[in-house]
């Protein structure tokens, strides 16, 4: 019995990188903006109480 196993990925190219790296911070850029930037006070006040649940001084 011969099992055949591949990585799904391994040969990604460098243009599909590039992709998802541009998509990352895109969707980074959006968070920061949206959260950071806020007039919705639930979405503000999340972003805040994370930053300083991880000891980033915001203030």
């Amino acid at each position: 019995m011969t099992t055949n196993t591949s990585a799904i990925g391994a040969g990604a190219s460098s243009q599909s990188r590039l992709t998802q790296l541009g998509l990352a911070a895109l969707l980074g850029f959006f968070v920061i903006g949206f959260v950071g930037f806020s007039h919705i006070a639930a979405a503000h006040n999340a972003g805040h109480d994370y930053r300083h649940s991880m000891a980033f001084p915001c203030h």
